[in-house]
């Protein structure tokens, strides 16, 4: 017996009836060719999806159904969710389960910084959900990690990719003291859709932590990403570049939302891969170290390059301004 998804199932159902592929009962739209991938198959993928259930790890790579999950898994590059599977929002983007979270599992630090090392990794990504339940937001799990994998895998870089930390005062200094490499919050989308998209965010508060953050730590690379094709317009985009730039950050990552059940907010279009170049070309234009930007980016999809690349287009820009 083959098991299909809710998702496959209604892409499915949307091809035997194209006449309700539109109707907001039914709103999962069929993928455009550049976007469709092949499902994993390679003993890779299956060694390390073996290694996160020995562990009892979460990834983000399965909990957000991410497309690249068989690219990823068969190079041994997996993006770790800590502090459990359930999240205390409910983003209408997002395929992670909400309700009231598990208590913070102690050994989950030491587990991560074991599977690293097991995997010999060069550079990592540590997300979470969110936990608003918690006096700290997670922040103190997050350095705890950090540290774990600093004493496991010290030449292992790190990536952290955090929630926003709403009313949850010091958690920028707990984070800023751990610290990572590498500090990652996505905007997700422009201010207009966040009382849809993210009704439990705030567009400005979660600027501020990245300005916050370079503030604290001014050589460490920041990073942020949004989905396009929720309905936004070409000019708002551009003015979230702006705010990005206006808090420094270093790497904007731009990718196409894709719809992950047809409970979830449904696409408003699939954008092109000339208008992601487009988008690129204007991320340059306004100064950001690195941009990626492709229908499949997402924000930790070929981190470990990215993070070579940054430090590489860092290097360039301090040489040329010592240049002048």
């Amino acid at each position: 017996m083959t098991l299909t998804s809710s998702t496959d199932r209604a892409a499915a159902a949307a091809l035997r009836h194209p006449e309700k592929r539109n109707r907001p009962d039914n709103p999962i739209q069929r993928k455009p060719d550049w976007i469709r991938v092949k499902a994993p198959t390679s003993a890779a993928y299956h060694e390390t999806r073996k290694l996160m259930r020995e562990l009892n790890l979460v990834t983000v790579c399965e909990e957000a159904a991410c497309p690249n999950i068989g690219e990823c898994w068969a190079k041994k590059h997996a993006t770790m969710m800590i502090m459990g599977d359930t999240c205390t929002r409910a983003c209408a983007f997002c395929n992670v389960a909400t309700g009231t979270p598990k208590p913070l599992d102690a050994m989950e630090p030491a587990n991560v910084g074991l599977s690293i090392a097991t995997l010999g990794l060069e550079h990592v990504v540590i997300t979470s959900v969110d936990r608003d339940d918690l006096s700290d937001g997670g922040a103190g799990h997050f350095a705890s990690v950090v540290q774990a994998i600093r004493a496991a895998a010290p030449a292992t870089t790190i990536e952290i990719l955090t929630p926003d930390f709403k009313d949850k005062p010091g958690a920028v200094e707990t984070i800023a003291n751990s610290p990572p490499d590498v500090f990652n919050h996505n905007l997700e989308t422009v201010p207009r859709l966040y009382p849809t998209i993210r009704p439990g965010a705030r567009y400005f508060i979660s600027l501020s932590l990245l300005r916050d953050i370079k503030r604290y730590l001014p050589r460490m690379f920041t990073k942020s990403g949004l989905m396009v094709g929720l309905g936004e317009t070409r000019e708002e985009v551009g003015q979230v570049m702006d705010d990005l730039r206006a808090a420094d950050v270093d790497f904007l990552t731009i990718g196409q939302y894709l719809q992950p059940t047809p409970k979830h907010a449904p696409i408003d279009r699939f954008v092109t891969p000339d208008e992601f170049e487009g988008y690129a070309a204007l991320a340059r234009g306004k100064g950001f170290l690195l941009v990626s930007a492709t229908p499949l980016t997402r924000s930790s999809y070929h981190a470990g390059d990215d993070f070579t690349k940054l430090r590489a287009a860092r290097d360039a820009k301090l040489a040329a301004t010592a240049a002048e």
